[in-house]
């Protein structure tokens, strides 16, 4: 019978090329480590739903599925237990701050070498976290207060509001949940509620703003 893996990471990112690297780096430090590469937030989602035995997740921001944060804020509020960093090659401050808000336990920058990507995972492992030394997180700006209540949205919240900015009506939305449009039409509510806006569309351009754009950037596969 095998030995169950020490450490299981989930290594999620569109270019097979860095999701090599990147299994390279975190098998020379947890060797038999089981490790799962995903190229798309559906993958990610599937592999968690067969189990969440899972120690850290490893993801990309922009890849197919993300849209914005909306992804790293679906994983923080299904599977709170799980920390995740963000590996991105977007290394605006703003940006890294946002992902922190929404509770990533790190942010890792592309650009980085090999060896300070790991000095941040095994931060991370060790129950701290980690983002560039030279980023001030402290910092607030006009999108914090707008960051905190999108924190709050439950995760079918968030799928709610993703659909919302794809421009699909409740009727199809209720068809892509398996609900009825009455459920629908309550998720829309609490998030207009938790939002501070008054409609569909105020809501959309809110989550939209912390984005610059990506929100409703359908990203294709």
């Amino acid at each position: 019978m095998a030995e169950k893996p020490s450490f299981n990471f989930i290594i999620a990112d569109d270019h097979p090329l860095f999701r090599g690297a990147l299994r390279q780096a975190i098998e020379s430090m947890y060797p038999g480590a089981g490790i799962v590469e995903a190229g798309a937030l559906e993958s990610v989602s599937a592999r968690l739903e067969a189990s969440d035995d899972v120690d850290l997740i490893l993801l990309d921001l922009t890849m197919p599925g993300m849209r914005g944060y909306s992804g790293l804020m679906f994983l923080r509020a299904q599977y709170p237990g799980i920390p995740v960093v963000i590996v991105s090659a977007n290394e605006e401050p703003g940006a890294i701050r946002n992902c922190m808000e929404f509770g990533a336990s790190g942010f890792i920058p592309k650009s980085l070498g090999i060896d300070v990507m790991r000095a941040a995972v095994a931060a991370v492992m060790a129950g701290e976290t980690w983002s560039p030394p030279d980023v001030d997180l402290t910092c607030v700006d006009e999108t914090v207060g707008l960051v905190q209540r999108l924190s709050t949205l439950t995760p079918q919240q968030v799928r709610v509001l993703m659909m919302l900015s794809e421009g699909l009506l409740n009727k199809q939305i209720a068809y892509e949940l398996s609900v009825s449009e009455a459920t629908v039409k309550a998720h829309v509510s609490a998030i207009l509620q938790k939002l501070g806006v008054e409609s569909r569309t105020q809501a959309v351009i809110a989550a939209s703003k912390i984005e610059n754009g990506q929100w409703q950037a359908a990203v294709s596969g």
